[in-house]
């Protein structure tokens, strides 16, 4: 997990993202467990989730068209300061006693939407760090160092925190994300996209929206990942049910629950090294098939057995194809979409792409108390086969003159 080869300027950001991704692993695991000393109520714990991904539906538009405006570095900088001055605040106020869980939701809310322009930044300034023929490594490498500091290092150590004291359980990432700051100062150069004349921000809203909605291939993509999300948010809603506890199918203790799921992390990791091989060998759009077919093993795996050690290998193969597909996707969007529209495409078609979570999860809810929890898999991995069929507007063809077309383009505004 180096960035050998990718240059100087992407070590930093690769290092940047790895220290602010292990702030988010603890703040995320930190919060719910501070969250049951205000209260026991299932709903009013899983509201801190809700108030995390809201800004997603209500800001994320926006964060696209600030990174499209404004220096992108300086937006991370920014976005990190602004969750380290919020979760500081919170640590002050929670020494004085003072603390609440309506607290807890401001704060949830406020890093949140700070979290959409880091990432929307984040994720448009890397073609401007790496030519685009290395953006497939530049991106698996930078996923690898995110996953394992947000799902593997991040959540046991901020349970270790939160037992040693809700001040060093905040502090902590305080601490991380100001590291951050400090490599990413490290970073030299100017990253704002060239702007021909001066518009609004609804009117750069609007022409990321009409840039997605006129590439056949993007808004297929952003439909196709809104689909797969709705099926695996339904399924992750109930999977729990299907797992744990001595009436449940599986029978699982609640340490064993954590360990399957691991499965799939672990599979996440390894897909992040697969990704740039799979693209060379078997070309994009083959690529892209194999992985809806692994991720057909994540979803409908236990809808046909409850043998934890099948589920499991379900679990890491699909972790291993969504990541294969995640990094090729994503370079595929920062290479066929000009700079200067970046940071607005990636807003509108995530918008698009994780909108459909909450609505899968009641999905699931609904299937589940109906027809049983076992259908919830069955459903949804119909719902995943489904997926092939679009991939019929996906073909290597239109990858490539979508690539071709914004290179003529950035070639020309370069004169």
């Amino acid at each position: 997990m180096t960035a050998q080869g990718l240059g100087a300027p992407y070590a930093k950001l690769w290092t940047s993202a790895g220290l602010s991704n292990l702030a988010d692993g603890v703040m995320k695991v930190a919060l719910p467990l501070v969250a049951v000393r205000y209260t026991d109520s299932p709903a009013v714990i899983a509201g801190l989730a809700f108030a995390f991904t809201l800004p997603w539906l209500l800001f994320a538009l926006t964060a696209g068209a600030l990174a499209d405006r404004l220096d992108r570095r300086r937006l991370m900088l920014v976005a990190n300061g602004a969750r380290a001055l919020f979760l500081a605040c919170l640590t002050i106020v929670s020494l004085t006693g003072a603390g609440s869980i309506w607290l807890l939701y401001a704060a949830a809310l406020c890093i949140g939407v700070a979290e959409t322009v880091y990432d929307t930044s984040a994720q448009s300034i890397l073609p401007q760090l790496v030519p685009r023929d290395r953006l497939s490594r530049a991106n698996g490498r930078l996923y690898a160092a995110e996953l394992t500091a947000n799902q593997f290092i991040g959540p046991p150590l901020g349970g270790f925190l939160v037992a040693a004291g809700v001040a060093l359980a905040f502090g902590t990432p305080v601490l991380l994300w100001v590291a951050a700051i400090g490599v990413l100062l490290l970073l030299r150069g100017r990253f704002r996209a060239e702007r021909s004349e001066p518009t609004t921000i609804r009117a750069d809203i609007a022409e990321g929206l009409r840039f997605l909605r006129g590439s056949t291939v993007l808004r297929t993509l952003a439909i196709m990942v809104g689909v797969f999300n709705f099926a695996s948010s339904a399924v992750f809603t109930v999977f729990v049910l299907y797992a744990v506890g001595p009436q449940s199918a599986m029978q699982l203790t609640d340490p064993a629950y954590g360990l399957l799921l691991t499965a799939s992390a672990i599979g996440s990791v390894l897909g992040t090294f697969l990704a740039e091989p799979a693209e060379r060998f078997l070309g994009r759009s083959r690529a892209l098939v194999i992985t809806i077919l692994g991720s057909l093993l994540t979803v409908a795996t236990p809808g046909f057995t409850d043998n934890p050690f099948v589920i499991g290998a379900g679990l890491l193969l699909g972790g291993v194809t969504v990541s294969v597909w995640n990094v090729i996707t994503v370079s595929l969007r920062q290479r066929i979409t000009p700079t200067r529209l970046l940071g607005r495409l990636n807003s509108a078609y995530r918008l698009l792409a994780w909108g459909t979570m909450p609505l899968g999860a009641a999905a699931g809810g609904i299937i589940g108390q109906l027809l049983g929890v076992r259908w919830v898999f069955l459903i949804m991995g119909g719902l995943v086969v489904l997926q092939l069929i679009p991939m019929m507007w996906v073909t290597n063809r239109r990858m490539d003159e979508a690539e071709a077309a914004v290179e003529v383009e950035e070639t020309v505004a370069g004169r």
